[in-house]
């Protein structure tokens, strides 16, 4: 399997993954909030918070679809390394709030980090295919 492939499928995943949640937080925001590891539910109308919260997460899951299916891969590794900032500031907002430190470490921290690694294997895959591009132009040209 290609690295292009590999890119694809991870990108395409995360996006969808992405998508999925935040459908979930404004569908469903008092099933979805518990998994996301703060100890307390939001008081009085706080549960307009988890709607913005799943609109935040659809906005970034079209942003990465987008990018994706126009092929701009070398856009989306930049845009997913800028993505993975929203879970680790869910990650450090969860340990703040003396949230559950697996819900921080398990869920916020490890999908930040796995969008890093996707937007770092996307920015190296359009990279060389970049340097390719130049050596083949470089070689076409008439001495």
């Amino acid at each position: 399997m290609s690295l292009k492939s590999v890119n694809t499928v991870l990108a395409t995943a995360g996006a969808l993954f992405v998508l999925y949640i935040g459908v979930s937080f404004v569908l469903t925001p008092e099933t979805s909030a518990p998994g996301f590891g703060l100890p307390t539910w939001p008081s009085g109308d706080g549960g307009g918070f988890l709607v913005v919260k799943g609109l935040r997460e659809i906005a970034a899951g079209l942003a990465m679809g987008i990018l994706l299916v126009t092929g701009h891969r070398r856009a989306l590794g930049w845009v997913l390394l800028m993505e993975a900032v929203a879970p680790f500031g869910d990650m450090i907002t969860v340990l703040t709030h003396h949230g559950s430190l697996a819900a921080a470490f398990g869920v916020h921290g490890l999908t930040s980090a796995l969008i890093v690694v996707t937007g770092l294997l996307l920015l190296r895959e359009t990279g060389r295919a970049r340097e390719a591009h130049k050596a083949t132009a470089r070689a076409a040209q008439p001495a």
